[in-house]
């Protein structure tokens, strides 16, 4: 019995370990790591939006996603290629803004275009 109490209380311990380890990460992470994979995401898969849903923007990403599959049909590509190029522009600007001006624009200020 006291060894289950003593395993249950271990667990307990490591189980708070991890918590306060996670919330200490995630409190970490900054704005230069959504920067940097948005940026990305938005040079290679900008024609998709996937840039906008890693920054929170879930109704401009369907825009684009939108835009880019339906009009992409309609002209025969050129409305993809389009938000390709937009996409492109986006991860660019978004890569060579500063941390904190990326942070405070596009995650505080909440700012979905350009």
């Amino acid at each position: 019995m006291s060894d289950e109490k003593n395993l249950n209380d271990d667990l307990k311990e490591t189980a708070s370990e991890f918590a306060s380890g996670a919330k200490e990460t995630f409190a970490k992470t900054s704005g230069e790591n959504k920067k940097i994979l948005a940026g990305v995401l938005a040079i290679f898969l900008g024609a998709l939006g996937v840039h906008k849903f890693i920054l929170g923007y879930t109704k401009e990403g369907i825009i684009i996603l939108v835009i880019t599959l339906i009009l992409g049909i309609l002209t025969c590509g050129i409305a993809g290629w389009v938000m390709g190029i937009l996409g492109l522009i986006e991860g660019i600007i978004y890569l060579t803004k500063s941390d904190e001006e990326f942070y405070n624009t596009y995650q505080i200020g909440n700012k979905p275009w350009f």
